[in-house]
């Protein structure tokens, strides 16, 4: 389990595929406190250390999570968002994220709002509890963050100018493809209005 707030957006430095699985190589800051078996969220995707090396370590992401998420495009230099999960005794100060990508957006717009900045993101829908709602939570890349505009297929996020700098959004652009968790409270309440509705 996660929170949204990105402790660093480290670098990869290798890129290794084997078969359908691709090793991902991050160097970052706090690879001595990392341990084997220990969960990561990388642009809001949870994975496991498999390796560690000085001050890299290697996580593999198989077919299924390269379909899903936008790890798949990943390059050498590319700043991925990282967060170690959340500890029972610290306070939450995002929201609920599990680290189960539901599906990619594509960033459609990028306005300057003197000195914060309004990202649009635009996705298609697979199933009924992929909704935003006004004012409600979602994970951009592992960021939690809150909707200000939402849309049946887009929904607009503000950026502060910490998370800005912090997190891998200063390199978004149009056409940036980026990872979408809804937020865990309305895909359940979703999932049993279906179900009553089929009733």
């Amino acid at each position: 389990m996660f929170s949204g707030i990105v402790e660093e957006a480290a670098t990869v430095v290798r890129l290794e595929k084997e078969q359908e699985n691709l090793h991902i190589t991050m160097k970052c800051s706090f690879t001595d406190e990392l341990k084997i078996d220990q969960s990561i969220s990388h642009n809001g995707v949870c994975l496991t250390v498999v390796d560690i090396s000085g001050e890299n370590y290697t996580v593999t992401a198989i077919k299924e999570t390269l379909m899903k998420s936008n790890l798949g495009l990943l390059k050498l230099g590319d700043k991925v968002n990282l967060e170690r999960s959340t500890r029972l005794d610290s306070r939450l100060d995002g929201h609920m994220v599990q680290g189960h990508v539901d599906l990619t957006a594509t960033c459609s717009e990028v306005k300057e709002a003197e000195g914060s900045w309004y990202y649009t993101f635009v996705y298609e829908p697979t199933g009924e509890e992929h909704i935003t709602v006004e004012k409600g939570s979602v994970s951009v890349n592992g960021v939690s963050l809150t909707v200000v505009n939402s849309q049946d297929r887009s929904f607009q996020v503000a950026i502060i100018p910490f998370t800005y700098e912090m997190t891998n959004f200063h390199q978004f652009k149009v056409g940036t493809v980026v990872n979408i968790e809804f937020d865990i409270i309305g895909k359940y309440i979703a999932r049993i209005l279906k179900a009553q509705q089929g009733k």
